[in-house]
């Protein structure tokens, strides 16, 4: 007959779930897994007009981005926040940037999704309007790029660390070959890592 404990842990949430790792939820922390300075990134936006954060898929972009908008929405510099999933999306950036207030900062997660075009659009627009862009990008933007996010094995360690606990049912191990797996995206890392706790956890 299972014990409580165990019953107790089948039933635990799994600490790797999305709603533990979205963005806005885990801190930003740079590649040795130490926090970002948020400070220094909204005063590039200030110097620059308009920055960029750059890095492949899964390296934390997101979770930077969405730091840095909520240190410009304390400051009560913030226009808001548009998240591209698709290229078709790419019209409601403008629309955002035609309502945007001079001396505000919108955010953009998923640049690339736009293509040359619009995005030199938005960009020229921004400017003409005196507002501030944010964004996060795979690769080049034409934009000063104030921080370029990796994966590593260190800042997954980190983000691991600052999930709930997983009782010991996720080691180093699972981590090294997680991140070695999925080549250093982090998000797919952590993915795997979900499955290995609920397979363990139903096992135990």
């Amino acid at each position: 007959m299972p014990s409580i404990e165990s019953l107790a842990l089948r039933h635990q949430t799994n600490p790797f779930a999305t709603r533990h790792t979205r963005p806005g939820v885990l801190p930003p922390l740079d590649g040795w897994g130490s926090p970002r300075d948020i400070d220094a990134i909204v005063a590039s936006v200030c110097h620059h007009g308009a920055t960029a954060i750059v890095g492949p898929h899964g390296t934390g972009k997101s979770t930077l981005l969405a730091a840095v908008a909520a240190s410009l929405s304390n400051e009560g510099r913030l226009a808001g926040v548009v998240r591209l999933r698709r290229r078709r999306e790419s019209l409601w950036v403008i629309l955002a940037v035609v309502r945007t207030l001079p001396g505000s900062t919108l955010c953009v997660d998923g640049w690339e999704r736009m293509g040359w075009g619009i995005a030199w659009v938005v960009r020229r627009l921004a400017k003409f309007r005196g507002c501030g862009l944010v964004v996060t990008s795979h690769g080049a933007t034409g934009m000063p790029a104030a921080v370029h996010t990796a994966g590593t094995l260190p800042l997954l360690a980190a983000i691991v660390g600052h999930l709930p606990t997983h009782r010991g049912l996720v080691n180093q191990a699972d981590l090294a070959e997680a991140f070695a797996l999925h080549r250093g995206n982090l998000r797919d890392s952590l993915n795997e890592l979900y499955d290995r706790f609920e397979q363990r956890s139903r096992r135990s």
